[in-house]
């Protein structure tokens, strides 16, 4: 009795030891999964899934929904700003699909920096249609809903958010539903300023708010990220002499002035470095590159567009400099 009283011992142990195995290895691959199947980097940027998001196209902005199980990110195709999204479905990861954003298809428009709630059903993003295209109008804030697992044809966000007189861009919405973007309306420090739009509820927000000269200054701002939790806010150093990224930490709830981060590689003169971004789960810094040709000469002679990550250690570390 005693003796099989042992070999129970000794085959319970195995029996535990076997099936923690198997859940580290499936913690394993759900972890790897949640990236596309893509080895995650290290403290040098690395191109995020090649073939897959970046591809002999221009793409840039990749974005994931809460819960991981939807990512976004833009494509120019035949010289329209097309925004694709990848589901995971039974554990897989589906070949990226462009959104129809607007009714006109066939006609160029722009839909670029997607940025989801919390719930995954509502996105934001710049967007200019094909008349406003047309008519050379300045970008404006649209949105799309989620309903029976489609995205719906995008609606532009009313005012107090867009309007028809100053450019809206980078939208970047938070926990509770509220919406940072920048604008050159007449209160901004410089040519954009960031702004934050408290939610009320049913689609509506209050009047848009100045963050302040902290962040704001008279160079402009535009290319934001703002945490869930308005913790942080990482811009884009688009009209600083010192390319990159800086990342201004809230204190008091007063915003910091932003500290300059290195990304952990030398950074081009030919690349313009936008599009800040970091995973649900604050593990890692997403970014795009630029390349034009001529080098000035912007979105009209964009030859190259691509997406990378890195761990976002290269910007929390900065924290200790506020």
């Amino acid at each position: 009795m005693k003796c099989k009283g042992k070999m129970g011992r000794v085959y319970h142990f195995l029996s535990v030891a076997v099936i923690s195995l198997v859940l580290f290895s499936c913690n394993t691959a759900d972890s790897n999964n949640t990236y596309l199947g893509q080895t995650p980097p290290g403290t040098k940027p690395e191109q995020f899934a090649p073939s897959i998001v970046n591809t002999d196209s221009i793409e840039i902005n990749s974005v994931f929904n809460h819960s991981f199980t939807e990512l976004f990110f833009t494509r120019i195709i035949n010289g329209s700003f097309v925004i694709h999204h990848s589901e995971l479905v039974d554990g897989k990861w589906t070949a990226p699909q462009p959104i129809q954003m607007f009714s006109n298809q066939e006609a160029n428009s722009v839909a670029i920096d997607p940025t989801v709630t919390q719930d995954g059903k509502t996105m934001y993003f710049l967007g200019i249609s094909p008349e406003e295209r047309s008519r050379k109008s300045k970008p404006n804030i649209y949105k799309s809903q989620k309903v029976g697992g489609k995205w719906q044809l995008a609606t532009k966000v009313g005012a107090p958010i867009s309007t028809d007189e100053y450019a809206e861009s980078y939208p970047v919405v938070v926990a509770d539903g509220s919406l940072y973007f920048t604008s050159d309306r007449p209160d901004s420090f410089g040519k954009r300023d960031i702004y934050r739009a408290q939610y009320l509820g049913d689609g509506k927000f209050d009047t848009p708010v100045n963050i302040g000269p902290g962040v704001n200054t008279e160079k402009g701002e535009r290319s934001t990220y703002v945490s869930s939790d308005e913790s942080y806010l990482i811009t884009a150093n688009t009209y600083s002499d010192e390319k990159g990224f800086a990342v201004s930490f809230k204190k008091n709830n007063k915003w910091q002035r932003p500290v300059h981060f290195d990304l952990g590689e030398p950074l081009s003169d030919d690349w313009i470095y936008f599009c800040p971004y970091v995973s649900p789960d604050g593990k890692y810094f997403f970014f795009s590159k630029r390349l034009s040709d001529p080098p000035k000469s912007g979105w009209k002679g964009v030859t190259k567009g691509e997406v990378y990550w890195v761990k976002a250690d290269v910007f929390l570390d900065a924290r200790t400099g506020q």
